[in-house]
């Protein structure tokens, strides 16, 4: 939107100053003039005998699905059942129901069972040595 403003340029504050307007006259045409005062603004569409005729005015529920009416309602319920309760509710249940993603809910609960299973046999929750000191590879002191 911005970026559009600022197209306008040295523009903007004029148009913002004097806005737009349309000017209609009120008074009586005289004869020799001419009428400059606009009469009708919209047609009528049915003066003619032809022409297209909204279908608002056809059907004032109209939700756009068809010209038939009772079609176009039975439509807009269906699609307002699927785009609601099917895909909402079902939607959520199914994403609900996914299985454990990384499973870390195995995982804590695979580590509270080592830590029950420790505090039985008195041993320690984390060994001293947790990684075999034999197997480490350490660097020697000139290497530092």
């Amino acid at each position: 939107m911005l970026t559009r403003l600022s197209r306008l340029g040295p523009a903007l504050p004029r148009l913002l100053s004097h806005p737009p307007a349309r000017f209609v006259s009120q008074s009586k045409p005289t004869g020799a003039a001419g009428s400059t005062a606009v009469t009708e603004l919209h047609p009528a569409a049915g003066s003619a005998g032809h022409g297209e005729v909204s279908e608002y005015v056809k059907n004032p529920d109209y939700h756009g699905f068809s010209s038939d009416p009772v079609v176009d309602d039975w439509n807009m319920k269906v699609g307002f059942f699927f785009g609601i309760s099917v895909a909402l509710v079902i939607g959520a249940t199914f994403i609900h129901y996914l299985p454990d993603h990384g499973m870390r809910q195995w995982a804590r609960r695979e580590a509270e069972l080592v830590i029950q299973q420790r505090e039985r046999e008195g041993l320690p929750l984390i060994a001293e040595n947790y990684y075999d000191p034999n197997k480490i590879v350490l660097p020697s002191a000139g290497e530092e």
